[in-house]
């Protein structure tokens, strides 16, 4: 069984052993310090990002921290035109998935370029923002940008 011994503000969530638990909390406390995570399975390999507790690919727990690159090409993307109330200043932006180089994907906000100019398989990386938001989700944000 896994206990919680700290949720103080900006503390990790660690598991009895004082291993940091793989919680989407932990992976967005690892952005405000600037760096990409994702767990890797010890019993497939599989690289999860964002991570969880449990293996998408085999069902297995066990897995370790790692930091990615955050290097990699646009699978999709989208431009959004009627946000929800917290982005509308944003409008219109664009949303994508990227597939990181070490195999995984990871979604999220695509700044930097000209919607126009935007591309399937175009090279990105994983940027953070410098402050946090005042408003809702109050947590560090990761975007992408053109790897130029």
């Amino acid at each position: 069984m896994t206990t919680v011994t700290s949720q103080e503000k900006g503390a990790f969530i660690r598991d009895e052993k004082g291993l940091i638990l793989p919680t989407v909390e932990n992976f967005y406390r690892f952005c405000a310090e600037g760096k990409l995570m994702a767990v890797k399975c010890n019993h497939c390999g599989a690289v999860i990002c964002p991570p969880r507790s449990i293996c998408p690919k085999c069902f297995g727990n066990d897995s370790e921290w790692v930091e990615l690159k955050g290097r990699g090409k646009l699978l999709t993307y989208t431009i959004i035109h009627f946000p929800p109330s917290q982005f509308q200043a944003l409008a219109p932006y664009a949303v994508g998935i990227l597939r990181l180089n070490e195999g995984t994907q990871l979604p999220g906000m695509i700044k930097n370029v000209k919607l126009g100019d935007l591309r399937i398989g175009m090279d990105l990386l994983v940027d953070f923002e410098a402050t946090l938001p005042k408003e809702w989700p109050k947590w560090p944000r990761y975007f992408f940008k053109p790897a130029s």
